[in-house]
């Protein structure tokens, strides 16, 4: 025997309605947008480049210079941070000569490191030599001159 549904006692209204309760359709909804965000902020902090000043580097923010030419060795490269906060390389290939390069990935952004005598993004593999020419992976691009000086042993943003 069954009975229509004009024959079901009708549910009181508090039964159904529930003021900022969330039906099942809205919470699968919210959990996706929570899910998808998070998922997004991996994604972004793999590949992006990083914010943090590089590893034995030093800051412009620190008195000023870059760093001190006696910190850079002959044939090497340090990292530093420029006046902006940005990445960058200071490289000494001859005894008193200072280049800069940006510490940026031409390839997709990541903070390139300096690996002894290369520069290594631990991105996706990509090698640039001291003076920022590309050597190998993705990136096809060298990394780009950023003007730097020397003054009474200090390594200085800008050009002399």
């Amino acid at each position: 025997m069954s009975r229509s549904t004009s024959e079901l006692p009708a549910a009181p209204p508090s039964a159904h309605a529930c003021d900022g309760c969330l039906d099942r359709r809205e919470v699968l909804v919210r959990a996706g947008v929570v899910t998808m965000g998070v998922a997004a902020a991996g994604v972004l902090a793999a590949c992006g480049g990083g914010t943090e000043t590089p590893s034995g580097g030093s800051s412009a923010a620190s008195g000023g210079a870059l760093a001190q030419v006696s910190d850079i060795p002959v044939g090497g490269a340090i990292s530093a941070t420029d006046a902006d906060g940005k990445p960058i390389f200071l490289v000494q290939p001859e005894a008193g000569t200072v280049i800069g390069l940006s510490a940026v990935c031409t390839h997709q952004g990541c903070t390139v490191a300096v690996d002894g005598e290369e520069l290594a993004c631990p991105c996706h593999g990509s090698i640039y030599d001291l003076t920022g020419a590309n050597v190998s992976g993705p990136a096809d691009k060298p990394l780009p001159a950023v003007d730097v000086h020397v003054s009474d042993g200090a390594v200085l943003a800008g050009k002399a």
